[in-house]
Parts: C-alpha cells; sequence; structure tokens
C-alpha cells in the first residue's frame, strides 16, 4: 500500500452533500459531447457553465489529454441454482486465477458478489443460461459478501466468450432499471480496446470523434493508458477516517508511445489533463513507484488519493459528478480543494447539473 501525503486527519463527513434524486442521470445523452462542463479554476475557485463540446476553447497547443481504453465487459450474470432451480445473480469482480483461452473443461476462477448469498455456500452449483451455458461453483466465502467461484463451459467457447454473449452491463446500482442492448455500447468509451472493466472510465463518455478531431485540431496531443476499473473503487468507504481507507489493486498498463508523450510533456512543463480518475490513478500511481516518473509497462496500483496527496504528473483533470463521501470525491477535492469542489457542487446542483455516470461532466485546471 502507498503512503500518502496527510496534512491533517480528515473525516468522512467531510466528503458530505445532498444531492436530489431527481439529478441521477438514468439515460444517456443521444449526443456523447451534448452534455454539460462545469469549468472550475482551482487556483481562483471560478466557475464557468458551458457545454463538453466547448472543451477545446479551455486547451493549449502542447496540452496532453490522457485517456483510459480499458473496456467494460458484461459482469453481470443472470442464473438459477442446481437443483433447485433458485434465482442467482453474480457480479464478477475480477479473475482470481484466468486460464489463457480457456476451453471446455478448463476453468476460471474469479472472486465474485453473489445474490442471494446466504444461500450460495462453499459446493453450490450455479447455471448462467443465454445463447450458451456457464456453470459455475461457489469455493469459498470472502469478506464483505464476496465469493470465490470457479467457472466453466459446456462448449467450444471459452470463459470469457461466453460471458461477453450472456452477461449483462453491470450498470452502477443508482441507475434504477434494468440493462438493455443500446448499454452495451453506450456505456463504453470510444477509446474502449483492452477488455477487463467492471465499470467504465466515465469521463470519457463524454468524447465523439468529432470533439478529439476537434482537440487534435487545437493542437492537443492525445495518449492512451489502460487501467481496468474494479469493483473496489467504487466499493462504500466503510471507515470514519479517510487516511484508513483502503482499495483493492487496479491493472494497469502504459505503453511506450504513451509513456514517452507524457514524459515529453512533464520535461517540458506542458500541462498534462487527466480524462478521469482512472487515468489520475494509473498515472500518479506509477509515478509514486518510479520517483515522480512515468515509464512503460504493467502492473498494478492500490494508490488511494485524497487531499494531502501530492500530485506528480496531472495539471488537469476532467471528471463526472461522484457520489457523496466516496474514494472518487476524495481524489477530485486532493486535485482542487475540498471546498472549492463542494462549493462547484452545490454550484452543479442547484443549476441541475446531471449526476453520475451517464450525467454531466466537470473540467478543473
Amino acid at each position: 500500500m502507498c503512503v500518502i501525503d496527510v496534512l491533517n486527519v480528515m473525516d468522512l463527513r467531510d466528503f458530505d452533500f445532498d444531492l436530489p434524486s431527481e439529478l441521477i442521470a438514468q439515460e444517456p445523452l443521444s449526443e456523447r459531447s451534448g452534455s454539460r462542463l462545469l469549468f472550475l479554476n482551482r487556483a481562483t475557485g471560478a466557475i464557468i457553465d458551458t457545454l463538453t463540446g466547448a472543451l477545446p476553447e479551455f486547451l493549449e497547443p502542447g496540452d496532453v489529454l490522457v485517456i483510459n481504453n480499458t473496456r467494460v465487459f458484461p459482469a453481470r450474470l443472470i442464473g438459477r441454482r442446481v437443483p433447485s432451480g433458485g434465482a442467482v445473480e453474480c457480479l464478477l469482480i475480477g479473475p482470481v486465477t484466468s486460464v489463457a483461452n480457456a476451453r471446455a473443461g478448463e476453468a476460471d476462477h474469479w472472486e465474485a458478489l453473489v445474490h442471494p448469498g446466504q444461500k450460495l455456500k462453499p459446493g453450490a452449483h450455479v447455471v448462467f443460461e443465454g445463447t450458451h451455458i456457464l456453470h459455475g461453483e461457489i469455493l469459498e466465502r470472502r469478506f464483505h459478501g464476496r465469493r470465490l467461484i470457479r467457472l466453466w463451459t459446456e462448449g467450444q467457447l471459452s470463459v470469457d466468450e461466453v460471458v461477453d454473449a450472456i452477461g449483462h452491463v453491470p450498470l452502477p446500482p443508482y441507475i434504477k432499471r434494468g440493462d438493455r442492448e443500446t448499454d452495451r455500447e453506450r456505456y463504453q468509451t470510444i477509446f474502449a480496446r483492452s477488455r477487463g472493466s467492471v465499470a467504465a472510465p466515465t469521463a470519457g463518455l463524454h468524447f465523439s470523434t468529432v470533439l478529439v478531431a476537434a482537440c487534435a485540431a487545437r493542437g492537443v496531443e492525445i495518449a492512451e493508458v489502460t487501467l481496468h476499473v474494479g469493483y473496489g473503487t467504487f466499493q462504500p468507504v466503510r471507515v470514519d477516517r479517510v487516511e484508513d481507507h483502503r482499495v483493492d489493486g487496479e491493472h494497469y498498463e502504459i505503453g511506450r508511445p504513451a509513456a514517452e508523450t507524457i514524459a515529453n510533456a512533464l520535461r517540458e512543463k506542458r500541462r498534462i489533463i487527466a480524462v478521469g480518475t482512472t487515468t489520475t490513478r494509473a498515472l500518479e500511481g506509477v509515478a509514486r513507484e518510479h520517483d515522480g516518473h512515468i515509464v512503460p509497462g504493467a502492473g498494478w496500483t492500490d494508490v488511494v488519493i485524497y487531499p494531502g496527496f501530492a500530485f506528480r504528473v496531472i495539471s488537469g483533470l476532467l471528471t463526472n459528478f461522484h457520489l457523496t463521501r466516496s474514494s472518487l470525491l476524495m481524489l477530485v477535492s486532493a486535485f482542487a480543494g475540498r471546498e472549492r469542489v463542494l462549493a462547484a457542487y452545490g454550484h452543479a446542483i442547484a443549476r441541475r447539473y446531471r449526476f453520475y455516470s451517464y450525467g454531466d461532466a466537470m473540467l478543473i485546471l
């Protein structure tokens, strides 16, 4: 676990705000870049209300936008217990051991949240059916309702292929509707390439090909990194003291072209603007492990960012509006200052911005 620079002890209640439920976005907008954008000047606290399509106006030639190219997989499985037939729901959190290109008769081991947990004890057999069949066996109980589950298929397809075919998009629980086929495309960024996330890097959802082209025409470089978003990023903060919060490690990968682009910008003192908290964690996590440098490679980061954190890479952040008392709100507060961020949230609520995954965006420079 990384040691975080802390100015003082902070209470979880310091990151509280009241949000009317009707401001929680339940649907994506038809236009990716049609959402509203709140610009916050982190030096002065000044706020500008505009639209995401106006993003290039706030950027300068030589700026580097760093995006997360992870791809969400349909990690929510609906099935039944064997032999009782009782309904089962399973959210795959992450692989524990994975059989590469697993075929019939081979198994993947996953950590998962299951329901009903009290009836799914070690040894329980479950089946998930659709166009293909996926079997599961509960192997052991884990903390906070988690289970270790073994998955296998009947045919020639791998576990990943069957999950992709029959799984459901794991929309966040504050979206009070079932997933639809359209969510398979809309809950992905246009950059999504590397399969592995259980939640979208939502700041990237605002980009369309037109907006990317407009940023490039402005002289802005775009670099891609990968951080597979895990459930731990969104799990409730169960401690009163912010510095006691821990998150599960998340897998990242930074290729040589991206590392060189970011390193050059750092050396030349050009702005690096992270698109999302996921990108921020990847960059700052790597920098903490490499004396402030971004180097190519892959690994795991469990960095927790909250006020007092010493940022070494990013000088700007594009992000969505986050849940109260969440680690993501803490990260944004670390970058822009808790009081200014909460004031900006109050401004957004008063002006009826849309919140959370399918909601509006916030640019901090």
